[in-house]
């Protein structure tokens, strides 16, 4: 046979091959672990984070990420943004009953990503998909953080969420957050007591780390969507090659960010050497000596 022949089969084998990957990876999900010592919190706290589900199901209702979350027994869940696609008329049925579901028996602390803040930002274009999907997930466990926080005085953790505005997610271009954006947008750092930070974009984490919170929870990469030996993540939405941030713990300034890949695809709708991750997280508290 010639060289070209030799040529298309090798190619043909080898987009073969990825496929098959993608389509694995594409629809499952692992479940990273993390711990941290703190002698802020008054006890061991465990939660879930979950971020960019993008309405992907894994078995009817997301049946299966229920069942993981209850196994792992948290002691509440967050919400890192991007569950919903900011799309006219998407169906968000599957993703609402999740929540609900979840809801009933943990309570949700809900941040903004950026489809839920285009979505509320623009109603007339979305024909009031934020309307719609908000009263759909409404539920007195399901605590929306849109440039809010909340103390858990029990605990003594407070968690904050911060609405990044949509220039901040443009593409191609390296944004800048201006300086004490962050106070302007969520006040300052609480002290003595364990501060979490849920933003959705980590590209802007030397920002977050400045802002003095004891842990920053992000997603919206998506694991870089295709993740390779030795360089990690391929791609970010913002359609940066081999972005810095992709997945896993971060320091920055003596403070720490935990990057979650996501659950579901959206502006490249694969996963390759890449599945999806639920992200489970335990503080534990440091014991004083005397």
């Amino acid at each position: 046979m010639s060289f070209w022949i030799y040529f298309f089969i090798i190619i043909g084998c080898l987009a073969v091959f990825f496929l098959v990957i993608a389509a694995i990876d594409s629809n499952r999900f692992i479940i990273q672990r993390y711990h941290f010592y703190s002698d802020q919190v008054t006890r061991d706290v465990r939660f879930v984070f979950l971020t960019d589900l993008h309405l992907k199901e894994y078995g009817k209702e997301n049946e299966n990420l229920l069942k993981e979350i209850r196994l792992l027994k948290p002691d509440f869940v967050l919400v890192g943004g991007d569950m919903m696609n900011a799309v006219s008329g998407a169906d968000f049925s599957t993703a609402a009953a999740f929540l609900q579901k979840l809801a009933d028996c943990y309570t949700i602390y809900y941040a903004y990503g950026n489809h839920e803040h285009r979505a509320k930002m623009q109603p007339e274009k979305y024909r009031n998909l934020w309307e719609k999907y908000s009263r759909a997930i409404q539920h007195a466990n399901i605590i929306f953080l849109d440039d809010q926080s909340v103390e858990l005085s029990n605990l003594n953790i407070r968690i904050t969420g911060l609405s990044l505005e949509r220039p901040y997610y443009k593409r191609w271009a390296k944004r800048i957050l201006p300086e004490q954006y962050l106070e302007e947008k969520i006040g300052k750092s609480r002290e003595n007591c364990f501060q979490i930070l849920l933003a959705h974009n980590p590209e802007f984490f030397r920002d977050y780390a400045k802002w003095d919170p004891d842990l920053v929870l992000s997603g919206h990469i998506h694991g870089g969507v295709v993740r390779l030996p030795f360089l990690g993540g391929v791609i970010a939405p913002s359609m940066r090659l081999f972005p810095h941030y992709t997945g896993g713990i971060y320091h920055e300034f003596g403070h720490q960010m935990i990057l979650g890949k996501g659950l579901g695809m959206h502006t490249i709708p694969i996963r390759i050497w890449n599945p999806g991750e639920l992200v489970a997280v335990e503080i534990r508290k440091k014991k004083t000596e005397d």
